[in-house]
């Protein structure tokens, strides 16, 4: 069974600092792009960042570039977003993903976890 299960939000203060984690099973990992997109109450889902199977390649949206830094690791099965210098306006439900495209160059969300709620307080 594939699992995506994501942790690490909370509530922090604007220019504060949170890491979350996915842990993944139930699938070939080092095959995939994985990716974290976000989705705030009355807004539509944006993606936020990607990794490539290898870790080579990355990908930010713009809003967070220079602020949020992703990373895995193959032998644990995890992907995680350091993110620094948060806002108010990244308060959202955060969803780790998997792009089922194995020959995917770019990020894909076909299959995602339960979330995990960031809330940055201004």
């Amino acid at each position: 069974e594939v699992q995506l299960v994501e942790s690490g939000g909370g509530l922090v203060q604007a220019g504060g600092s949170l890491r979350l984690s996915c842990a993944a099973s139930g699938f070939n990992f080092d095959d995939y792009w994985i990716g974290w997109f976000r989705q705030a109450p009355g807004k539509e889902r944006e993606g936020v960042s990607c990794i490539s199977g290898s870790g080579f390649s990355t990908y930010y949206e713009d809003s967070v570039k220079g602020r949020f830094t992703i990373s895995r690791d193959n032998a644990k099965k995890m992907v995680f977003l350091q993110m620094n210098s948060l806002k108010p306006e990244d308060t959202a439900v955060y969803y780790c993903a998997v792009n089922w495209d194995v020959a995917a160059t770019t990020c894909g969300y076909d299959y995602w976890g339960q979330g995990t709620q960031v809330t940055v307080s201004s």
